[in-house]
């Protein structure tokens, strides 16, 4: 059992915890598909990974999302239920952690799949520019 290489766009299951539940004083979160947007470099030591939430929740109010559609949810094994990657909170968090789990259904398994490039490339620029505009909630882990 090895954990996946912190490449942008893998989808990996993630114990996620939302601002308004780290806000609360919650240290744990719900394991949830979430999408991989970014890490620092693998020589770096700890290594850090910028983690996107995935829910079937739409968004609404001033939470943002992008759709995942259905054929790209079935291409990487998710529910055929509407989803959606939020990009206007995040966890930072070290790689590997203990947040990690195995998808369900498989022995050792901590990855579903990568969003395609095309899709990413989206989820990517618009979560970095709400970034920018300090619009995107962090939670470091």
């Amino acid at each position: 059992m090895s954990f996946p290489d912190p490449k942008p766009g893998l989808v990996v299951r993630y114990d996620y915890l939302w601002a308004h539940e780290a806000e609360r004083g919650q240290d744990q979160g719900k394991d949830r598909p979430t999408c991989l947007v970014a890490a620092t470099d693998s020589a770096m030591r700890p290594r850090y990974v910028i983690l996107l939430p995935i829910t079937h929740t739409p968004p609404s109010g001033d939470t943002t999302g992008i759709e995942i559609p259905a054929k790209v949810k079935q291409a990487i094994g998710l529910d055929d239920a509407p989803s959606w990657v939020i990009i206007s909170e995040h966890n930072i968090d070290e790689w590997p952690n203990g947040g990690l789990s195995m998808v369900p259904g498989t022995s050792g398994v901590f990855a579903y799949g990568f969003i395609p490039p095309g899709l990413f490339a989206r989820i990517k620029a618009e979560f970095l520019e709400l970034a920018r505009r300090k619009k995107s909630g962090v939670v470091r882990r």
